[in-house]
C-alpha cells in the first residue's frame, strides 16, 4: 500500500540524475536503492575517500529494537532483516559481503523504581511491534549472567533474537563499503569532491537546486540533491539558507582486556550510562560512556578523554562485573555522533521550500543501524513522490519548524 504523501503540495518531478552530498553509509545506501530499484542516475560526492573521520568507519556499530518510539523500532526491524541478508542483497558477482553480524542482544539495566517502570512501559510498546524482550529482576539477572553484580538493580530488559527482532553488533565499515561497491556495480559514481555551494533557480516558483559546486572548482548538475553528510550536514545545508540542528559530538571508545570469558554476553547498558560488549576473542571488550561535562561541538577526534575511562567507565565496570576490577586498556579512539539536538532522531525527507532537495542526517548514533531502511525509503520518496515500504514521515524535517519533537528516550 502506498503511504499518503505528506508533502503533496510540493512540486515534484521524477529525477533522472540525483547528486548526493556524503558518501558514508547513509549516502551510499540511498544511492544504491535509487540506482538498483528505481533506475536513477546517481553521483555521490564524498570529501574524504579515506573516511578517516567518518562515523561509518569509527562507530561501535550496534543494532537494536529497544527504542521508545514506534518509528525507530520499525526502521531497525527492517534494517536488521536487510543486514541478515546482506550477503545476498549486496552481492557483486561472486563477492558476497560479510559484516560479521552477531545477535547476543542488548541488556538495559535500571537501578531505580522509576527506571524499572520506564523499562516496563517500553517493553509494552516493543511487544506491540513484535519485538521480543525479557524483563529480568535482580535474581534472574545473576542466574542468567553469573558474571554480573546485581547490587542496586531493580530490573533488566534483555533483547532476544527472533524472526522479527534481534540485537547485537556488526562491522559498520564493511557495511558501508558493501553499499558502496554494490552501488558502483549498478552505475553509481563515487567522486572525492567537497561540496561548497549550490546553484538555485528561484524565479517566480518555489526554489530548485540545479547544481552542486565543489572545492576543486567543478560543478555537478542534477535534478535533485540529497544532503547526507553526517555530522557536517548542517554546514552543507547552511549554503541553501537552511538551519539544521545537527552537530558533531565526539564519543570515545575504549578496547580493554580482562581475564574472563564473556563472549556470549549481550551489549550491557549500565544505569550510569556506561556500556560494554564482548569482542570475538576471549577476554576482549569494547566500552564507552557519554562525555564528561559539556557535550561540545567539533572536539578534535585525537583528543580522547582518557580521564573518562579512569574516573567514570572503569569504576562502573568494576562495580557491575567484579572481574573488570583488573583490566587493561589496549587501544582507544573517538568518532562523531551526528547529534540532532532537537530530539535525537533522524531528519529524513524534503528540505524547506525546495522542490528537489532532501536530507538524511542527524541520527544521533543510530545511522549505521538505520541506513538500509532509511536509504530505501528516501530513494522511494525521491523516485516516486511517496514512501512505499515504510512510512518515514514521522522523521520529516518540518517537525522542527512546527515545534513538534519526536523524543527518543533510548539514546546511548
Amino acid at each position: 500500500m502506498h503511504n499518503q504523501n505528506p508533502w503533496a503540495t510540493r512540486e515534484w518531478q521524477r529525477p533522472i540524475h540525483v547528486i548526493i552530498v556524503g558518501g558514508g553509509v547513509m549516502g551510499a545506501a540511498t544511492a544504491w536503492f535509487l540506482a538498483r530499484e528505481h533506475g536513477v542516475q546517481v553521483t555521490v560526492l564524498e570529501r574524504d575517500a579515506s573516511y578517516a573521520k567518518a562515523s561509518s568507519a569509527l562507530s561501535a556499530c550496534a543494532i537494536r529494537q529497544q527504542f521508545s518510539t514506534a518509528i525507530n523500532i520499525r526502521i531497525s526491524q527492517d534494517s536488521l532483516a536487510f543486514y541478515r541478508a546482506i550477503g545476498t542483497e549486496l552481492a557483486v558477482g561472486d563477492e558476497r559481503p560479510n559484516i560479521g553480524l552477531s545477535e547476543p542482544g542488548y541488556l538495559y539495566l535500571a537501578a531505580t523504581d522509576a527506571g524499572a517502570q520506564t523499562l516496563r512501559e517500553q517493553h509494552a510498546l516493543q511487544k506491540s511491534h513484535a519485538v521480543e524482550t525479557a524483563l529480568l529482576n535482580a535474581a534472574q539477572l545473576t542466574e542468567r549472567f553469573p558474571w554480573i553484580s546485581s547490587d542496586g538493580l531493580t530490573l533488566g530488559s534483555l533483547g532476544l533474537s527472533t524472526a522479527t527482532s534481534g540485537e547485537g553488533w556488526f562491522d559498520g565499515y564493511a557495511a558501508m563499503q558493501a553499499f558502496r561497491m554494490a552501488g558502483v556495480a549498478v552505475g553509481v559514481r563515487f567522486l572525492e569532491e567537497e561540496a561548497l555551494d549550490f546553484s538555485v533557480e528561484n524565479d517566480d516558483r518555489p526554489p530548485r537546486v540545479t547544481a552542486v559546486h565543489t572545492a576543486s572548482g567543478k560543478s555537478f548538475a542534477g535534478d535533485a540533491v540529497v544532503i547526507a553528510a553526517g555530522a557536517w550536514s548542517a554546514r552543507v545545508a547552511d549554503k541553501l539558507g537552511l538551519s539544521l540542528p545537527v552537530h558533531a559530538r565526539k564519543r570515545d571508545v575504549f578496547a580493554i582486556e580482562a581475564d574472563i570469558d564473556m563472549r556470549d554476553a549481550p551489549l550491557v547498558i549500565d544505569p550510569t550510562g556506561v556500556w560494554f560488549r564482548p569482542e570475538v576473542q576471549r577476554g576482549q571488550f569494547l566500552c564507552g560512556a557519554p562525555p564528561r561535562g559539556v557535550d561540545a561541538d567539533d572536539v578534535p577526534l585525537d583528543q580522547v578523554d582518557r580521564g573518562l575511562f579512569d574516573e567514570v567507565i572503569w569504576p562502573a565496570l568494576a562495580a557491575r562485573v567484579p572481574a573488570f576490577d583488573a583490566l587493561r586498556v589496549t587501544s582507544c579512539w573517538a568518532g562523531y555522533y551526528e547529534m540532532n539536538s532537537f530530539d535525537h532522531n533522524g531528519l529524513v525527507g524534503p528540505l524547506g521550500a525546495y522542490t528537489n532537495a532532501y536530507t538524511a542526517c542527524g541520527f544521533s548514533g543510530h545511522g549505521l543501524q538505520q541506513a538500509p531502511a532509511v536509504g530505501r525509503g528516501l530513494a522511494e520518496y525521491i523516485a516516486t513522490g511517496e514512501y512505499l515500504t515504510l512510512d518515514l514521515s514521522p522523521l520529516r524535517v518540518s517537525r522542527i519548524e512546527d515545534g513538534r519533537p519526536l523524543l527518543e528516550k533510548n539514546v546511548i
